[in-house]
């Protein structure tokens, strides 16, 4: 994680350091903040679990902003060679920025489409696997849409909570599935086709029983058989770090 660009490795590596407490976004000309995971559910297990680290602005963008800010999400899914079946889950944050009115086309930011990128993607330079398009052949990336149900998340936001408005985003995208008229359902295509078995995970609570104790049961700390202890603990830590889950 951080604001460089991910490397893509089809071994993963633990990571290098200790997972802050607090992690600071600039406002404006800023690349993106990324973490990259083996995959979408190990990606929501590592932020349900790490319940003291939180994103928030930086002190200098609070000088500047007076206003609450928002995090617009990017999801990229990268493979991690042309000839292998692996894909890697990248997400991407910024702090939402206002499109100047002059801006070229900017009624493409406007409308939700989920194969632009946010205009606050474009005042630095793009990170490389979202040059290439929505739907390139190695990479594919979906912009989060504001929703009723997933307004743009406010900072300071807990990571415990930003999984759980993913987990969310990702419903709204299956309750799309059949809808052919928007591009909202391109998120739950691409995690079923990638990783079938975390469609299998987010299901095992029933709908009324809601988003929070699904995302419990998907981190392992619902009340569903739990898998062996020493394989929840190997998948979780080590793509990320050695020890006590970077707290």
């Amino acid at each position: 994680m951080g604001f460089s660009t991910p490397t893509i490795d089809p071994t993963p590596r633990p990571f290098a350091g200790v997972i802050p407490n607090v992690i600071a976004l600039p406002y404006g000309r800023c690349p993106p903040f990324h973490i990259k995971a083996p995959s979408w559910r190990t990606l929501l297990k590592l932020m349900a679990r790490l319940s003291g680290t939180r994103l928030e602005p930086t002190m200098e963008a609070m000088a500047v902003v007076k206003t609450e800010m928002k995090l617009r999400i990017v999801v990229s899914f990268v493979k991690v060679h042309h000839a292998s079946d692996e894909w890697h889950t990248v997400l991407y944050m910024t702090i939402d920025h206002p499109i100047p009115p002059n801006a070229p086309a900017n009624w493409r930011y406007k409308n939700g489409d989920t194969s632009t990128l946010p205009w606050s993607y474009t005042l630095s330079q793009m990170p490389p696997f979202l040059r290439d398009g929505a739907d390139a052949a190695l990479s594919k990336f979906y912009t989060i849409p504001i929703t009723p149900e997933t307004p743009y998340p406010t900072l300071p936001i807990s990571f415990p909570n930003l999984a759980t408005y993913l987990a969310s985003a990702l419903e709204n995208s299956r309750a799309a599935m059949h809808d052919s008229s928007s591009g909202v359902r391109r998120l739950a295509k691409h995690v079923d086709q990638y990783y079938p078995s975390d469609h299998i995970v987010l299901e095992d609570a029933p709908e009324r029983s809601g988003m929070r104790q699904r995302l419990k049961n998907l981190v392992g700390i619902g009340n569903r058989p739990q898998r062996d202890r020493n394989a929840e603990m190997y998948e979780l830590v080590t793509p990320f770090v050695p020890d006590d889950y970077g707290r």
